[in-house]
């Protein structure tokens, strides 16, 4: 299936019964837990200075739906490392900090669900959430998501999301702007072309980081309709199996930068293009798209095109990039600055997704300055480390084209 053209998230609203809803879990709790439950609230309400919330199997809040009951405003929620199997949580709160202590906090579906939309509801602004994991999120439309915002602001940091029918979705909010760093992403998506590992809706900025994003199901690996995105020094990829439609997608434009990533297209894919630029129509007060030191390899036999840039962009700017592979380097308007094409073997080991460069690739020493748009510096400042990592990259002497400099480092971080 081709999937080009996708409609907006499936964004359903159901009725708020959560005053209904917190008075009949206490009521149905076990006594110690309602006492428990009770005294922190009670506790809270003495003192105006944020809490600090722990949950865990040995703790008096047993579940992160007990700490979402009781939260509020600033507070902090510690969960302790382990798996919380059939939980979900709305929280309303803003400015809280939800983070697994002693290792990621896995959130298990096993067919629980807030509202009919996720795992975790977050409704409140400004919210960070670190160290936690999100598996099976799965809803009756389809759309199940590890995560989805409706309030404004959101950073997530060291988490996992994987077999959900979303990793992450979030609203359309002009206040709104998302921070995901060092996290990873897999096998999301229900498998219908319209759910992906991210799908970030009409936001005010979008920012992916040092992240790995990997195996959507037929869906998008990146999804955003973000005004603004920075898209840096990810991996983004298929590899041997997987069947994801576009790796990054920007399909209503925006001024997007796109900077350091190593993004494959593997053999499995029905879409034949890689990355797609307003392919749903040019709907941002500005459209520019800047594209700079990435490694782009298509494994598709068929080939394909690496870039999609719809007619009527403001501008696109291709410079430093290595593409390797059969297809056209791009379709639609852009600016073609020193660019390379090269065979797997510059790299040091293609067949494990290895794209660093090896002694004697074409794309040593042969960078140029790509400058500076909008006060954003385009020479990369780091690069990807696996996994879900980063390493620094020079600042000074020559710049080689594409995600990696020369001589490799260890794979891993240093």
């Amino acid at each position: 299936m081709n999937t080009d053209n996708f409609p907006a998230p499936r964004m359903t609203t159901r009725t708020p019964i959560c005053m209904l809803a917190v008075a009949l879990a206490m009521s149905l709790a076990p006594a110690s837990q309602h006492s428990a439950a009770a005294d922190t609230r009670e506790a809270m309400r003495e003192g105006a200075q944020p809490a600090v919330l722990r949950v865990g199997a040995k703790r008096e809040l047993k579940r992160p739906s007990a700490a979402a009951q009781i939260a509020r405003d600033g507070d902090v929620i510690e969960i302790d490392a382990g798996i919380y199997n059939g939980d979900a949580a709305v929280w309303r709160q803003h400015r809280l900090t939800i983070r697994g202590l002693g290792g990621r906090a896995h959130l298990r579906a096993d067919g629980a669900h807030a509202e009919g939309k996720a795992i975790w509801v977050i409704k409140g602004n400004d919210t960070m959430i670190e160290s936690v994991e999100f598996s099976g999120a799965k809803v009756p439309d389809r759309n199940g998501a590890g995560i989805r915002l409706e309030g404004a602001g959101l950073t997530v940091r060291d988490c996992y999301f994987h077999d959900n029918e979303n990793g992450i979705l979030t609203g359309a909010n002009p206040a709104s702007d998302i921070v995901v760093e060092h996290s990873e992403f897999a096998h999301n998506g229900f498998g219908d072309g319209q759910s992906h590992n991210l799908y970030i809706g009409n936001v005010r900025s979008f920012t992916l980081r040092f992240s790995y994003v990997h195996h959507a199901l037929v869906g998008h690996n990146v999804k955003s309709r973000a005004l603004r995105n920075h898209i840096t020094y990810n991996r983004i990829m298929d590899e041997k199996d997987g069947r994801s439609s576009y790796a990054v997608d920007f399909p209503n434009g925006g001024l997007s930068f796109v900077i350091g990533n190593v993004i494959q297209q593997g053999p499995a894919t029905e879409n034949s293009t890689i990355v797609s630029y307003g392919a749903e129509g040019l709907k941002h007060p500005l459209n520019e798209l800047y594209f700079v030191n990435n490694t782009v390899v298509n494994d598709r036999p068929a080939g394909g095109r690496f870039l999609f840039i719809k007619v009527g962009a403001d501008a696109a700017r291709i410079v430093n990039n290595v593409f390797s592979g059969r297809g056209d380097v791009l379709s639609g308007p852009g600016e073609l600055r020193n660019n390379l094409a090269v065979a797997r073997t510059d790299f040091v080991d293609p067949a494990d997704f290895d794209y660093r460069l090896k002694e004697g690739a074409a794309a040593i020493g042969r960078g140029v300055d790509p400058g500076r748009a909008y006060g954003f510096e385009l020479r990369p400042a780091a690069e990807y480390a696996h996994k879900a990592a980063m390493r620094t990259r020079s600042s000074s002497g020559k710049l080689d084209v594409g995600a990696f400099e020369y001589p490799p480092r260890s794979r891993s971080n240093p």
